[in-house]
């Protein structure tokens, strides 16, 4: 039997400090999240950021926080909840960190008797710190617990024309009728290291202006490009003017190079500019998060309207879409059916 895992990043259990300071433990000492040496990854988290961030965070998530949960828990489940509706083979959800692990997905799919699982990061572009995190623990935990299991992984969909149209249409139902005069694609930062570490030739990834849209096989690894390469898809389906949209990157953290330019800057100097309109949109994401909801839409927000911004609109993530539900059914229905291999 055949069975798929959906993964996606995690939660805290509750928005209150105990809570998150246990999450942030679990994220933040990921080798491919902090990547340096255990000594000094465990110095900084353990002795400097779990003694101070977690109370900041704790209100952050508080501002967020739903009824029914964190709303990335929430619109990962109703996004399973649908699909599973439209495949006839068992779906179940997973998340990276939290109570939601992976070894508790597997199992559920094993109980069912699947012995072939296809896992799906719920991620279009291929990082470290995302798809390869996910990707390694699935892997060590099948080693260990599942060894009769046999582990798929669906590729990163960022170029997918089919995906490109799901995101496009939803970007153009969402700004119908709204007022902007630049779209901003902004994607969640990473430490410029991590790009070259991901570098499978080694040399290609310079981090200047021309090396993402000069052709390489580090592109398939390459989260940098296919995150500018989303923005330059959608903007063509949408046929922008080159002018009216950019890229940035967002959520950086301490004092390495991270991808730039950052999110808050270009905010705050498009509203400096004279734009008094402005949409945002954050592609890096499939459901809204603490990074889309507090991050952006609020944060994002203020930033703008104190540089002189009148209108922000931030486009909400595909979520549990009616378009994006159907496409992933579609490509569950095809690794099942083995009649093709989605790309």
């Amino acid at each position: 039997m055949k069975g798929i895992l959906l993964v996606n990043l995690g939660s805290p259990d509750s928005p209150n400090p105990k809570d998150v300071k246990k999450y942030l433990g679990e994220f933040l000492m990921d080798e491919r999240v902090i990547d340096v040496p255990k000594w000094a990854r465990t110095l900084l988290v353990k002795g400097i950021i779990l003694n101070t961030r977690p109370k900041a965070s704790a209100k952050a998530y508080q501002k967020i926080w739903w009824e029914e949960g964190s709303p990335l828990i929430v619109l990962s489940e109703r996004l399973k909840e649908k699909v599973q509706k439209q495949v006839d083979i068992p779906v179940a959800l997973a998340m990276r960190y939290g109570s939601m692990t992976i070894k508790n997905g597997l199992q559920e799919l094993a109980d069912k008797g699947i012995k072939d699982v296809l896992i799906i990061p719920l991620y279009p572009q291929f990082a470290m710190a995302t798809t390869e995190t996910i990707l390694v623990l699935a892997h060590t935990l099948k080693k260990e617990f599942f060894p009769q299991m046999s582990l798929e992984s669906f590729p990163p969909f960022y170029n997918n024309p089919e995906y490109i149209k799901v995101l496009s249409t939803s970007i153009k139902d969402h700004l119908n009728g709204k007022k902007y005069d630049h779209l901003l694609f902004s994607y969640h930062g990473i430490p410029e290291r991590h790009i070259r570490k991901s570098d499978v030739t080694k040399s290609h990834c310079k981090m200047d202006k021309s090396c993402c849209s000069t052709a390489s096989e580090a592109h398939a690894y390459c989260y940098k490009h296919q995150c500018v390469e989303v923005t330059r898809l959608v903007g063509a389906a949408l046929k922008m003017e080159p002018e009216t949209f950019s890229t940035s990157f967002q959520s950086r953290l301490g004092f390495d190079p991270w991808l730039q330019p950052y999110t808050d800057r270009t905010i705050e100097r498009l509203g400096k500019e004279g734009i008094e309109n402005m949409a945002i949109v954050t592609p890096a994401f499939v459901s809204d998060c603490l990074e889309t909801l507090e991050e952006i839409a609020m944060e994002g927000e203020e930033i703008f309207h104190e540089a002189g911004g009148k209108n922000f609109t931030t486009v909400p993530c595909l979520n549990d879409d009616p378009n994006w539900v159907a496409l992933l059914a579609k490509w569950i229905q095809a690794w099942n059916e083995k009649a093709l291999t989605p790309s």
